[in-house]
């Protein structure tokens, strides 16, 4: 591959090329949504019930519905108490590695905006390409190394932000690249010093708008949770001129 940084596009033209690459595949966003959510949600509510977390929240919510606002502060305490305990780190573990599986279920949209790009016929079977061979533990892998860290750095509030955008491009960089995760973080931090207000804004743009939807009774969702990808996507196409 070749890392080649042309003059600097315009905002308009990334944030409008990562609409068109959503709006060709509203139908891929709604299947995604309906896939991971089914999936994350279920896992989860089984997870937490299986360390007894949802038995304990609940019982902390209805304790605090009978009290009203005076029992607020008894509230915030009976959830500084769940957090504190080991099955909740258990339990925390267990909601990471579920979104660690469903991660490169997010790559398969990669390969269906290269097909659009490419004019080739895109399937249902695209959307899961993340899945095949041994590249799907490298992206697990990636995922839980993300993740960790982010959490890490939830102490702060610029610090995650900061680690989304110096991260933003490596998914794709991994995915037709086949970069390895410091490696691609490498070429996204050369990217990111030059590219710092296009990549500030289309992240803030991005996570606004994928989560947006969840504001509309959560219907909206179905089609704005997945947007993420196309905005990163457009990033990639327009500040890595891929050579082949």
């Amino acid at each position: 591959m070749q890392e080649n940084y042309p003059q600097k596009p315009g905002l308009d033209f990334i944030l409008k090329q990562a609409f068109f690459y959503w709006n060709k595949t509203l139908l891929y966003q709604i299947l995604f949504t309906i896939i991971y959510g089914t999936i994350f949600f279920a896992v989860s509510f089984y997870i937490l019930q299986r360390f007894g977390i949802y038995e304990q929240y609940s019982a902390a919510l209805t304790e605090y519905s009978e009290v009203g606002i005076d029992g607020f502060e008894k509230l915030n305490e009976d959830f500084a108490a769940i957090r504190s305990t080991e099955n909740f780190a258990y339990a925390l573990y267990g909601l990471m590695a579920v979104s660690a599986f469903l991660y490169p279920l997010n790559l398969g949209f990669f390969q269906i905006f290269k097909k659009i790009d490419m004019k080739e016929e895109i399937g249902i079977r695209d959307l899961f390409v993340g899945y095949n061979g041994l590249n799907f533990f490298r992206y697990v892998s990636y995922f839980v190394f993300w993740y960790l860290i982010c959490e890490i750095l939830k102490i702060t509030v610029i610090l995650p932000l900061f680690w989304i955008m110096i991260t933003i491009l490596v998914g794709p960089l991994m995915f037709f690249h086949n970069k390895s995760t410091f490696e691609a973080i490498s070429l996204n931090w050369k990217a990111f010093k030059m590219y710092f207000i296009e990549i500030l804004v289309c992240t803030i743009v991005a996570v606004l708008f994928k989560y947006i939807g969840f504001a509309l009774f959560f219907v909206g969702a179905l089609l704005t949770f997945p947007f993420w990808n196309a905005m990163i996507y457009s990033l990639y196409k327009t500040i890595f001129n891929e050579k082949s």
